[in-house]
């Protein structure tokens, strides 16, 4: 029992070195789509404004600046700017100074923002305008993209019944994965145990068998 125990606790130091050499990979929800995006928040709630732009050339060293941009609900020409990055996130003056914090990632892939505490006169269009300059030898392309997300704000919460079974269905079937893994490793364990037993069995019944017998099989058949 001893060396299944030990082959399986090696394989679970593999996996975990796995995981850890693992790299995150970036997926851009708009990459395939328009660069809208509808959401809905609830008052008093925090909410994550989710802006992504993927580099494709990591190695590449680049600079990256981010403006973030509110558009109200009945309004067409006015925009007004409320957050920038650019080498730091700069929270600036206006309604929502000391609401918005910056939720981005490190490689500049997530350059989001979060509303600490939604109102419901936070409802309108918020535009991510992304600018990126790129340093190659003596190559600077540069690259941007907008992306708006059209924000709704509601007094309550109103959960979908899809999702709620959708979510209930998730549960039940975890349950069952959970319970049918512990079936397999009850299996696995029983049947190490008892090919254990039988190796054992056979040793301890040859180590039984009289010397004399071992040396001497008997006679030799004559016919």
């Amino acid at each position: 029992m001893i060396t299944p125990m030990r082959s399986l606790l090696r394989i679970l130091s593999l996996l975990i070195l796995a995981v850890q050499e693992c790299r995150t990979v970036c997926v851009d929800p708009n990459a395939q789509a328009h660069n809208e995006i509808q959401s809905e928040a609830v008052v008093g709630n925090p909410m994550k404004l989710t802006c992504i732009s993927c580099m494709k050339r990591e190695e590449i060293e680049a600079v990256t600046r981010v403006n973030w941009y509110y558009k109200p609900k009945d309004s067409r020409d006015f925009r007004q700017h409320i957050f920038l990055y650019d080498s730091r996130p700069q929270d600036l003056e206006g309604p929502w100074k000391g609401r918005l914090m910056w939720n981005g990632s490190k490689d500049m892939q997530d350059v989001s923002i979060s509303i600490t505490n939604v109102t419901m006169n936070d409802t309108g269009s918020y535009e991510c305008v992304v600018h990126r300059t790129f340093y190659f030898n003596l190559y600077t392309p540069t690259f941007s993209i907008n992306i708006t997300i059209n924000l709704v704000v509601r007094e309550t919460e109103i959960r979908d019944s899809t999702a709620v079974y959708s979510e209930i269905m998730m549960y039940v079937l975890l349950v069952f994965l959970t319970f049918w893994l512990l079936v397999e490793m009850i299996y696995c364990y029983r049947k190490i145990s008892k090919s254990d037993e039988q190796a054992q069995d056979t040793a301890t019944d040859y180590l039984a068998i009289p010397s004399e017998n071992k040396e001497n099989p008997g006679p030799a058949v004559t016919e």
